[in-house]
């Protein structure tokens, strides 16, 4: 399995937002992206880490970090989910998961004890370069906006 590190040059991709629109990684070059991959929207966790980065998005974006959201769900189950919970960034539509496979975001993992195979909840950070400055796998929903705030000075 793919695993990203530090200096990596981030894959680039395009992907349908939750209004069916293509948005591509390369459309943010010049600019500090954070990319996080969740397992699936309106679930409690996910909902939980999309509502904690639109409640400080307003600090992120004055940073100079752009954040896009990638899940396998289709973008009308992602139109839904940014109406329900106000979400104010992009939340992009992987399918058939070859974005979330070319970043180590999905494979086995460890869940209640059990291995399976399902999206790793991840978080990168991208410069302006589009080098990877930061990977994140296993992270956990709660919280993590926060500590990642804390290690980026934000």
């Amino acid at each position: 399995m793919t695993r990203l590190s530090a200096g990596d040059t981030a894959p680039d991709f395009t992907l349908l937002d939750s209004e069916g629109t293509e948005v591509s990684l390369s459309d943010f070059r010049g600019k500090s992206v954070v990319v996080y991959f969740y397992p699936a929207a309106a679930t409690p966790g996910c909902t939980k880490q999309a509502c904690d980065f639109r409640d400080n998005l307003g600090e992120l974006n004055e940073a100079g970090f752009t954040v896009l959201g990638v899940s396998p769900d289709k973008p009308a189950k992602l139109a839904k989910f940014v109406a329900d919970e106000g979400l104010t960034f992009p939340l992009l539509s992987d399918p058939d998961r070859a974005v979330l496979t070319a970043w180590g975001a999905y494979g086995e993992k460890q869940l209640y004890g059990k291995t399976v195979t399902g999206v790793i909840r991840s978080t990168f950070i991208i410069d302006p370069d589009g080098v990877i400055t930061h990977a994140l796998y296993n992270v956990r929903a709660t919280g993590h906006v926060a500590k990642l705030r804390k290690d980026l000075k934000v």
